[in-house]
């Protein structure tokens, strides 16, 4: 098996709770954003963005989470805030993958968006072959419009995710797949 084939046949999402650092040094992280712009994207209209959530970058967002999280939720305990505080503070790294799919005169939306979850997706594949483990997640936060405008996102843009990125304190557990015969169909 070629090494491409065996880092996917390899590849399983990682709990940031399971993640250390070091994370990415700034010229891996240079060359991850690169890959993860290396995606299909018809019309070349690059409908997606990141947004890096590194150093004290990500206290600074969990600090807008559990400020949103305690408006909805005025009697939370102080560990649930702090646990919301620490959302994106689990792994040295976090990449926001921003889905800015507009209406187009020739590209679908749903093309757009597509693109976007390419994009998370090459990243998360180019983070494990430079070693690091990854888990692609979007959470409450993800979808709320008040977070997203403190994240700096307009209106019209969504998140597609967080690639939250670092080393697995120990090595990851495989899952079950699903089985062929279940999801795959032939057309005659």
């Amino acid at each position: 098996m070629n090494a491409v084939l065996d880092l996917l046949s390899r590849r399983r999402s990682v709990n940031p709770l399971a993640m250390t650092g070091p994370g990415p040094d700034p010229d891996q992280l240079s060359t991850l954003l690169t890959l993860g712009a290396r995606v299909p994207d018809h019309g070349k209209l690059t409908p997606w963005r990141f947004i890096v959530f590194e150093q004290e970058g990500r206290a600074l967002a969990g600090g807008v989470i559990a400020e949103i999280f305690a408006q909805d939720h005025p009697g939370a305990e102080a560990a649930q805030l702090e646990f919301e505080r620490g959302r994106l503070s689990r792994a040295p790294l976090v990449v926001g993958v921003v889905s800015r799919a507009a209406p187009h005169v020739k590209i679908p939306e749903w093309e757009q968006i597509l693109s976007a979850g390419a994009a998370a997706m090459a990243l998360t594949i180019a983070a494990n072959a430079m070693g690091f483990v990854t888990d692609w997640k979007t959470e409450w936060y993800a979808y709320d419009r008040r977070v997203l405008r403190r994240f700096g996102l307009a209106e019209h843009e969504q998140m597609a995710g967080f690639v939250h990125i670092g080393r697995a304190r120990e090595a990851p557990e495989d899952r079950s797949r699903p089985d062929l015969a279940q999801i795959v169909t032939r057309f005659a």
